[in-house]
């Protein structure tokens, strides 16, 4: 199964998300599909850089989002 989720970068105590397509069944970090955004939680506020075609098309393709995600991908949408 296919699921839209975070990925992390950046270092210790300063945390840098991509929002990743990967399989479920890779680690967090480990191989992706496409990448198709970017999330910065230590902007005040929050930085979310998101490809709404991509997140449109994988969705209709069957990839489910995790919560998080959902979240923010609900947050861009407002």
């Amino acid at each position: 199964m296919v699921k839209i989720r975070l990925q992390r970068e950046g270092k210790k105590k300063a945390p840098f998300y991509h929002i990743v397509v990967a399989d479920s069944k890779s680690p967090r970090d480990g191989k992706i599909i496409e990448q198709i955004g970017t999330y910065d939680p230590m902007t005040k506020p929050s930085t979310i850089v998101l490809n709404k075609e991509k997140v449109e098309q994988w969705i209709k393709n069957g990839a489910k989002p995790t919560e998080t995600v959902k979240k923010l991908i609900e947050n861009v949408a407002k």
